[in-house]
């Protein structure tokens, strides 16, 4: 079975599960980063932040007390994997750590957006033109 086929048939555990791996591996990278420049140690607490928060997001979404709550949450999450892509280019681009080293962290979380994205746009009401 292909990945994509078996994307689609992923239970909503399976993205907060990702997320929280995720979360993991933002966690080794600050640590990493701490023992750095002032530069480096910044942008580690800026991407902690935002790399964390959207599992924790998601967490809040799956005990959310309305639909609308639900949507509500994932799109907060969805602006915190925004965010926290921007910091792991930053920090590639600015050759605090090498791109190839953050390839893997940064795929995902291009794939964080792209599920967040079709999760809030399926979720979201219709909008009226």
């Amino acid at each position: 079975m292909s990945e994509t086929r078996t994307r689609e048939k992923s239970s909503p555990r399976d993205i907060q599960k990702r997320a929280f791996e995720f979360a993991l591996r933002v966690v080794n990278l600050h640590r990493h980063l701490q023992s750095q420049d002032s530069a480096a140690r910044t942008l580690s607490g800026q991407i902690l932040r935002s790399g964390t928060s959207i599992g924790a997001n998601l967490e809040e979404a799956s005990a959310g007390q309305s639909k609308a709550d639900f949507v509500s949450k994932c799109a907060i999450a969805l602006k915190e994997a925004r965010e926290t892509h921007y910091w792991l280019r930053l920090l590639a681009a600015s050759e605090i750590v090498p791109s190839d080293r953050l390839e893997p962290l940064t795929h995902e979380a291009d794939e964080l957006i792209s599920i967040l994205t079709t999760i809030v746009r399926k979720a979201s009401p219709a909008r009226k033109t």
